[in-house]
């Protein structure tokens, strides 16, 4: 890989004064949790799974190493980025089974490869728990990348379908990137429709709304 050890340890794990006690989202201040620390996405069940962890956010080098892996097939990358999966993960949280979110054949031939399958399978390897392929995409989808929060959410409604092999079972499902967590909710509410007692969303880095947000209101305001 044309990788330096720096660039690999540099992702640092992100951080935050406040965030939802379920989805892990970090904010500014308070104001958008309630008195028990949830935010209004996971109070109005919109979520769809149960909580959510991740180890960065989606910027720097961090970024970059994801689009390396992810674009251009560093296959390799799977391993060190795997280990930074694995540590965000506490240890005291028990799984029965861990499934990647799935590509559509479509997408997996023109990429030849699912990143996120490869990520589930080296957290589950890690963390000693079965690896399973009981989700899989019923429909291509657009691009998520363009589209608005609620264009998102609509374009994966009904995108997956879960065996009844879940039923019961506590799963922890694996994602490269969440950006608004609609992909997530799809496979996690297909997944509890086939029986699954808890989902729970791990992922190598999010997007950071707090500081998207600011750069998004600078540049208006530069603009203007």
């Amino acid at each position: 890989m044309p990788v330096c050890d720096d660039c690999l340890a540099e992702p640092q794990p992100l951080s935050a004064e406040f965030y939802c006690l379920n989805c892990r989202t970090p904010f500014a201040n308070s104001f958008p949790l309630d008195s028990e620390g949830r935010c209004m996405l996971c109070r109005s069940g919109r979520r769809g799974f149960d909580s959510a962890y991740c180890y960065g956010a989606y910027e720097g080098t961090l970024r970059e190493l994801i689009h390396l892996f992810k674009y251009s097939g560093m296959r390799g990358l799977a391993e060190p980025l795997g280990k930074l999966m694995a540590n965000a993960l506490p240890r005291d949280h028990q799984f029965d089974m861990v499934m990647a979110v799935p590509l559509h054949w479509v997408k997996w031939w023109q990429r030849g490869f699912n990143q996120s399958a490869l990520l589930a399978k080296f957290v589950a390897r890690r963390r000693g728990i079965p690896l399973v392929k009981a989700l899989r995409r019923s429909s291509a989808t657009r691009a998520q990348a363009g589209l608005s929060n609620a264009q998102r959410r609509e374009n994966v409604v009904g995108a997956f379908r879960a065996r009844r092999r879940v039923a019961g079972q506590r799963v922890l499902l694996i994602d490269d990137v969440m950006t608004t967590g609609a992909t997530a909710a799809s496979c996690a509410r297909a997944l509890k429709k086939a029986g699954a007692r808890s989902v729970s969303l791990l992922t190598l880095a999010r997007v950071d709304r707090r500081f998207t947000d600011k750069a998004d209101l600078a540049q208006r305001k530069a603009t203007v």
